[in-house]
């Protein structure tokens, strides 16, 4: 998937994962790309390298560093390698709804500050409301029934499409930025009655 969007001349910075992807050889793969991968990483038996020592998530959080950050949400730090060998930077924060527990979020791009790998995962909640409006409101799985892939591409394209037109409309009604066209608008025909 990564490959034809690649070809097809689409560019990005980071791949976004949740913790279902977020496992070291599509890790790999990605970064093999040219591309940084920012995920959540589920607390199972993935091993870290910290000198030369296996660690598991729940270990990596004991021995990594406290964050000083205006964010009270972010705990912990630590910049360790993968037991592939790539070399990742492992971000520890709160849980929203368990406040005695954390969460682990790691990216490749060892260059950006915890803050920003917090924000820049953030973004993923969008997509995830994106696939649960097109899936229970727009009816994507159940509207239509077809075996043909080109007929499920089609279909897929046009519920998207739909979606695209409700935000856009969702966004010209709700946000104050969009108003400025209607001003200019109504500006300048009071600018020509005016002016006669």
């Amino acid at each position: 998937m990564l490959d034809r969007a690649l070809a097809a001349g689409v560019s990005a910075s980071y791949v976004l994962m949740d913790s279902w992807f977020t496992h070291a050889p599509l890790i790999g793969e990605v970064v093999a790309r040219g591309l940084d991968v920012i995920g959540m990483v589920k607390n199972d038996n993935k091993r870290f390298l910290v000198q030369g020592r296996k660690l598991s998530l729940k270990d990596l959080y004991a021995v990594a560093s406290p964050v000083a950050s205006k964010k009270h949400s972010i705990l912990r730090s630590i910049r360790t390698e993968l037991v592939c060998g790539t070399s990742v930077h492992v971000v520890f924060v709160r849980h929203r709804s368990k406040k005695n527990e954390w969460l682990a979020v790691l990216t490749t791009d060892l260059t950006l500050a915890v803050e920003d790998i917090i924000r820049i995962y953030a973004i993923r909640w969008d997509i995830e409301v994106f696939f649960k409006c097109t899936k229970s409101l727009l009816r994507l799985q159940k509207e239509f029934q077809g075996r043909s892939y080109d007929l499920l591409i089609s279909h897929t394209t046009i519920v998207f499409s739909r979606y695209i037109l409700l935000a856009w409309q969702h966004q010209q009604s709700t946000d104050a930025r969009s108003f400025g066209g209607l001003f200019i608008c109504y500006a300048k025909k009071s600018v020509r009655r005016i002016g006669r």
